[in-house]
């Protein structure tokens, strides 16, 4: 089999997963307890204004009757598959899903860019020394501190980070307070905790003018606590793999014959372990973007960012359908399409492997 005709299959493949995923969202978003009627009316019990929402949702026909459940399905997965998204119910009702999903989506991925990185340059690079100095201080140090990291909850995490930058500057006598470290930032990044003066943030996308790098470093700055708890799994996850990847790489066949034909211990570690080792990390860094997905719900609801995974919470608590079928829709293919990513990085890494 080509690649091609390999990848073509795997697309062909995605419709019915994709069908199924988004049957599943259906029944468990609008068969649950929500009642996006009672949620958009508010405090208002008019009845002819709850008819009119219902009827104005597709809930009601023009009759006065209830829409059936298997013709509201219907319609919510022909809106979706032809990418008509429809509007918003309850969050910011009539604005259209596609411009409320346009206008969070750059927080999410520049919380998700900066996760990746935290996860890839500090996660790998350790398990990698680790996996090379074996039974060390630093073996025994960075394995302890990647179980740890590892084994502590998203949410809290980020509250006891966000509690310490919010007292930086009581914790350090002065030494470092994090709103004016390297820049000076007018919020820190943080939740509504309590009574500790702190706001929701909008600005954590730089912009660019006549002091663009110092937006850029007050950008990068606000996000990287969120980046650093979002991105704890995945770094943990890969230190402890790429340590074992290595230790297994290191002591195999045709590593001891580079050894025999004389080749360099920096030649063997660089052209042979890391390459090889890295074909168990392949599935690791790709499934972050399931964590991204599922742990930006958290980590934007602690810190208060106002991105995908927010809106995603808000539109799931509150039944709005339409708004929170959208979001998943759009989890979904990116679901998909890493796993197609994933299969091809595969072979890119290991040539052995075929498409059969």
């Amino acid at each position: 089999m080509s690649r091609w005709s390999y990848f073509l299959r795997r697309l062909v493949l995605v419709v019915p997963i994709l069908l199924f995923s988004m049957s599943l969202a259906f029944l468990i978003i609008r068969v649950g307890p929500t009642d996006p009627v009672s949620a958009i009316v508010g405090l208002n019990n008019d009845p002819q204004y709850r008819i009119a929402v219902a009827k104005s949702i597709g809930i009601l026909n023009e009759n006065g009757e209830r829409v059936p459940l298997w013709k509201q399905y219907i319609d919510f997965m022909t809106g979706l598959l032809t990418f008509d998204l429809g509007q918003s119910w309850v969050i910011t009702r009539g604005t259209p899903v596609t411009d409320l999903i346009a206008s969070r989506a750059p927080r999410t991925i520049w919380l998700g860019f900066w996760s990746v990185l935290v996860a890839l340059f500090v996660g790998i690079p350790l398990g990698f020394y680790a996996g090379l100095n074996p039974n060390t201080s630093a073996d025994y140090t960075a394995s302890f501190g990647g179980i740890v990291w590892r084994a502590m909850p998203n949410f809290w995490l980020g509250i006891i980070l966000a509690a310490m930058l919010v007292n930086s500057s009581e914790l350090t006598n002065g030494v470092l307070d994090w709103s004016e470290f390297i820049v000076e930032t007018n919020v820190i990044t943080a939740p509504p905790l309590n009574n500790l003066g702190i706001v929701e943030f909008d600005g954590v996308v730089p912009t660019f003018d006549a002091e663009g790098f110092e937006n850029l470093i007050g950008a990068i700055k606000q996000i990287l606590p969120a980046a650093l708890v979002l991105g704890s799994a995945s770094m943990g996850n890969e230190m402890r793999i790429g340590r074992t990847a290595v230790l297994e790489t290191i002591n195999s066949n045709y590593v001891e014959t580079a050894r025999a034909k004389g080749l360099s211990e920096r030649v063997i570690v660089w052209k042979h372990v890391f390459r090889n080792a890295l074909i168990p990390l392949v599935p690791v860094i790709t499934a972050e973007a399931f964590l991204l997905i599922g742990g930006s719900v958290v980590v934007e609801a602690v810190f208060g960012i106002n991105g995908l995974g927010n809106l995603f919470f808000k539109a799931v608590t509150q039944g709005d359908l339409p708004l929170a079928g959208a979001l998943i829709f759009v989890f979904v293919l990116i679901t998909l399409g890493m796993n197609i990513l994933q299969d091809f990085l595969y072979t890119v890494i290991d040539p052995r492997i075929g498409y059969e």
